[in-house]
């Protein structure tokens, strides 16, 4: 079967005509955070009802705990120095693993109040860490452990990790999800997945001007995600827009316009570029993990 829904022909032109979904691995309760190492030739994901992070070799297909418990770890990216960044449900915290495998804690609190789940994360060339914070994670004990929210709302945050210095730089949204930065780091796109916990409630990406480094402007709507809601999301060298949602991964040019689809036989939580070349597109969707070549790169990453 065809797993791709090309809506404009500029869509076929990031495709492979001989290379189709793979699915890697299975047996996961909500799969979520890929990251890939390149000088480790693997991909970190996490199981987040499961408690623990996986890890899958490239060159093997082999899949291995990477770490258990894992305080039901969300998102995951790496910083400038290749040091994994990850979001922890349970214990509502941003982490940094160090070389020696040590855990840092870098924010587990705005202005005295415990943040509410770290969902997902991305990293500036400056080294800022900006993530979101809705409150999925502390809603049940089934991704972590159920509490009330003492922020009172869902934030988007930066953090200067050489400082400590963490500011809320969007306080607006439902439920804050997946992020990440145009190529040239001017715009940043936040998918907004409200819908989950109500029907009214947002379901949509927006964007973002930064300024100054460190600072919001706009905001406005740049894609309504259907079916479903937006997830996670990562952008290619071209600008083009690719998200997780409900029927698997969307495609959107810089401009907004739904190029196309990569369909997913379970709904797709997030997605990130890998690979020697970095044109091998990971998903991580319900209880599996698949992966795609594409005609197109992720943006830089380390």
């Amino acid at each position: 079967m065809s797993y791709f829904e090309v809506h404009d022909p500029r869509f076929a032109e990031y495709l492979i005509p001989i290379c189709n979904l793979e699915k890697l691995h299975t047996g996961m309760r909500w799969a979520e955070g890929p990251v890939y190492v390149a000088d480790g030739r693997y991909l970190l994901f996490s199981d987040i009802p499961n408690n623990r992070m996986l890890r899958w070799e490239e060159e093997s297909g082999n899949v291995t705990v990477f770490r258990a418990p894992s305080n039901y770890s969300n998102g995951n990216t790496r910083d400038r120095s290749g040091r994994l960044i990850t979001c922890e449900h349970g214990g509502r915290r941003i982490t940094r693993t160090e070389p020696d495998g040590n855990i840092t804690v870098l924010a587990d609190r705005y202005a005295g109040s415990k943040l509410n789940s770290p969902n997902d994360v991305a990293v500036k060339s400056d080294g800022t860490i900006w993530f979101t914070d809705p409150t999925y994670g502390i809603l049940t004990d089934y991704e972590g452990y159920k509490a009330h929210s003492e922020t009172g709302r869902c934030n988007v945050y930066c953090m200067d990790p050489r400082s400590g210095q963490l500011a809320i730089v969007c306080d607006d949204f439902e439920k804050p999800n997946g992020l990440a930065f145009s190529p040239d780091e001017n715009l940043l796109y936040v998918a907004d997945s409200g819908r989950t916990h109500d029907p009214h409630a947002p379901h949509h990406i927006r964007v973002f001007e930064v300024e100054g480094g460190r600072t919001l402007k706009g905001g406005g709507v740049f894609a309504e995600i259907e079916p479903g809601v937006p997830d996670g999301l990562r952008v290619d060298v071209h600008g083009n827009v690719w998200v997780a949602a409900e029927d698997g991964v969307h495609c959107y040019s810089p401009d907004g316009l739904l190029l196309g689809k990569i369909r997913t036989p379970e709904t797709a939580a997030n997605l990130t570029f890998g690979g020697p070349r970095r044109n091998r597109l990971f998903i991580t969707a319900s209880t599996s993990l698949y992966a795609v070549f594409l005609n197109t790169t992720g943006a830089q990453t380390p």
